[in-house]
């Protein structure tokens, strides 16, 4: 794909690679690109996969002590109970809750690219839904540290790269990197899609945050993101106007989450946006943290689960990650990106304690720290992957095994 006007305007503008020249002048093959490009994240996918087993070994030994399987803890919990109703039966359950007058549990709230995936699996292989929960989502999770390292590499470079990817796999919420949810799927396109925007790859980059929409509500930060950076990039170059690829990437983005947004609105009988009544009735809607900061007056004047003080120390952390990563000046795409990512995270009313869940998709929130421990030192490196690790895990562990409220 022959390079264009940059898609992603920064303070350090980047420049795509020139594509190699095999023996006797003829480009190399796209096969041999992506060996390549695998070869050279091979360590940091080797570091992440290490990270995740290593949390998924301890929280596995906890639940087996317990007398519990840990995959149906992983497969089968919460959020994952209801994808895989949809995987098996299509959409259609409505059920009241039990416990919250008025709330009305829909399954139209759940978006259907994850399920779609379990549900080709099971019909493909011999895995039931739990297993093939696990497979779509220990995959995307791959592909997702794989995007997320290209993201850096091109970026800062390899080293950075690295870090980024093993600091994502050491997040205090990374095991729900490996359960039936789907944040793993959702950063996997993100990711994907963000590289192909600052590859010079619009159309690319468009269809995959079209798929990325399919996924979860949230996603629509990537398409936010897309859109934002080649408004940004028509503005400051008239000579882009002319760049057909540029407007196709752009149309393209928003198309998956507002066709599903629309259809679930229809099929719901409230109309084109009738997802937002179904998400209502959830007890969910956007009322720009009113009801996150009654909440936190709440924890102040009361008492309440460990998980939700734990939370609120995991955003108030990525508030300041977020302030550190603007003073990195980053590329306006990834700073779309996680503003709407941030504000829909922090904005959004109840379920407190899934706020950092919502959060995992953000990586570029780590470049920071990432940056700052590819200067490291050995020994404080060492030191500071230790100590995350310890958080990851232990913290994984009592979300999966002993947490009793929605993650």
């Amino acid at each position: 794909m022959s390079a264009g006007p940059v898609v992603n305007p920064s303070a350090a503008p980047v420049r795509a690679p020139e594509p190699r020249r095999a023996t006797g002048g003829r480009p190399v093959r796209r096969t041999d690109r992506v060996r390549e490009a695998l070869r050279r994240a091979l360590p940091a996918l080797g570091l992440y996969a290490s990270a995740r087993l290593l949390g998924l070994a301890m929280m596995a030994g906890w639940a087996w002590s317990t007398g519990r399987h840990p995959r149906t803890l992983l497969g089968h919990s919460w959020d994952g109970i209801w994808y895989a109703g949809i995987a098996r039966n299509g959409y259609g359950l409505v059920l009241p809750s039990p416990t919250s007058r008025g709330v009305i549990f829909n399954d139209l709230a759940f978006f259907p690219l994850f399920p779609g995936l379990v549900h080709t699996v099971t019909t493909l292989t011999p895995f039931g839904v739990v297993s093939a929960q696990l497979v779509v989502s220990w995959s995307s999770a791959v592909a997702a540290a794989w995007g997320i390292y290209a993201v850096g590499e091109r970026l800062y470079g390899r080293r950075t790269g690295t870090w980024l990817v093993l600091l994502w796999g050491l997040l205090p919420h990374a095991i729900v990197q490996t359960m039936g949810y789907t944040e793993s799927l959702m950063t996997a396109l993100a990711a994907w899609s963000l590289y192909a925007a600052v590859t010079r790859r619009p159309v690319w980059a468009g269809a995959l945050s079209l798929v990325a929409g399919l996924s979860r509500p949230n996603a629509v930060a990537v398409a936010a993101a897309l859109i934002c950076a080649t408004a940004l990039v028509l503005w400051r170059d008239p000579l882009a106007r002319a760049d057909r690829r540029l407007w196709a990437g752009a149309a393209l983005a928003p198309l998956g989450w507002t066709g599903y947004v629309l259809w679930a609105g229809i099929r719901s009988g409230d109309g084109p946006l009738g997802y937002f009544a179904v998400q209502r009735r959830w007890g969910s809607r956007f009322d720009f943290g009113a009801d996150a900061f009654r909440f936190v007056r709440h924890l102040f004047t009361g008492r309440d689960f460990m998980a939700y003080y734990a939370s609120l120390a995991i955003l108030v952390v990525a508030l300041v990650a977020l302030v550190l990563f603007v003073l990195e000046r980053p590329p306006a795409l990834l700073l779309a990106y996680v503003v709407v990512l941030c504000v829909i995270a922090v904005g959004g009313s109840s379920y407190f304690a899934s706020k950092p869940r919502f959060l995992i998709p953000a990586f570029p929130l780590l470049l920071p720290l990432a940056l700052g421990m590819a200067r490291a030192r050995p020994r404080t490196a060492v030191v500071a992957v230790g100590a995350l690790a310890g958080l990851s895990f232990v913290y994984g562990t009592y979300l999966v095994t002993i947490a009793r409220i929605p993650m």
